[in-house]
């Protein structure tokens, strides 16, 4: 089997390449950031281990050898799955190496911003003492906490930040309720922005995701309520997010992604102060790294050894 890493952030690829070639196969490397980039390196790969290089029926097309593509994650929106489908290429992802991390991450961001942690931050390294100057804080009891998206780290952060509300309700349409988490009223989607002082976003970016949090929805929110993001960027609508910290809809944002990374530097949000923002940061732990680059190669070993990886999104043939 010859593997191509398109590309990776990490520092060294001896953990994909210690379980590839303990399996008998090839590994190479490369930095792409464009399909054709993909295309040029990959030459005759079987499979493909990705990050963010875009996959798209024009890579598939040209690379008529290929039938696997194992993505760095849990999110596979860089792959055009559609195409891999009618091609008869697998896809795959890693799914459960970092629930814990971005539970404890985006609750970490919620309770922030109840108690304003950023902003009392600012005021005291502004030599400012007092604890009226970040606004008036509410008492999470008496509050109702949103989760859009019950997966696995949806559920896990309902779990710890929800006993902390005086309420908590969710909406997911593909969970049965033979599944539904315990103490989360099922709603209606816009019904979760209605009726939450705080809303959390677990969903994967898709077509009928993207952009999900717009202004429309945001207005339904009550006055002074809080958005937390650890998913995907594209969900939401920046300047529709500022319009609501500025006319006061949001009190705070608490957003780990954003729908360009880096961003765009001039943009208003990163300089806004009821904003709390973090490098996409929310999955990384040096075991969850570790598990990822592990479960990511792995996936290609065991459909060379079964015919199937271990994370099918998209089945092959």
């Amino acid at each position: 089997m010859r593997v191509l890493v398109t590309d990776a952030e990490y520092a060294s690829l001896d953990i994909e390449a210690g379980v590839l070639r303990a399996a008998g196969h090839e590994l190479r490397t490369a930095r792409c950031t464009t399909a054709q980039e993909v295309v040029d390196a990959a030459g005759d790969a079987d499979a493909l281990l990705v990050q963010y290089a875009p996959i798209t029926a024009e890579v598939f097309d040209a690379l008529p050898r290929l039938r696997l593509v194992s993505r760095y994650g849990v999110g596979v929106d860089v792959v055009d799955q559609e195409a891999a489908r009618a091609r008869g290429v697998w896809v795959c992802n890693v799914p459960d190496y970092g629930t814990t991390e971005v539970a404890l991450h985006a609750t970490a961001l919620l309770l922030a911003l109840l108690r304003n942690l950023g902003g009392h931050d600012r005021e005291v390294r502004a030599r400012r003492w007092d604890y009226q100057l970040g606004g008036p804080l509410r008492r999470p009891s008496g509050l109702t906490l949103g989760v859009i998206g019950l997966g696995r780290i949806g559920r896990m952060t309902a779990e710890r930040a929800a006993p902390w509300f005086g309420g908590c309700v969710g909406y997911d349409p593909h969970l049965p309720d033979s599944a539904w988490p315990p103490g989360v009223e099922r709603v209606a989607l816009d019904e979760v922005f209605a009726r939450s002082n705080a809303v959390t976003l677990h969903l994967p970016l898709a077509d009928r995701t993207r952009g999900l949090v717009d202004a429309e929805r945001l207005s339904r929110m009550p006055p002074g309520s809080y958005l937390v993001n650890t998913a995907r960027g594209g969900l939401m609508d920046l300047d529709a997010l500022v319009q609501a910290l500025d006319d006061g809809r949001l009190a705070g944002v608490g957003l780990d992604v954003l729908p360009q990374e880096p961003p765009e530097w001039g943009h208003p949000l990163l300089t806004h102060p009821r904003a709390l923002l973090t490098p996409h940061v929310g999955w990384y732990s040096e075991e969850a790294e570790a598990e990822l680059r592990c479960k990511a190669a792995q996936n290609i070993v065991d459909w060379a050894s079964t015919g199937r990886p271990t994370y099918p999104v998209v089945e092959g043939r």
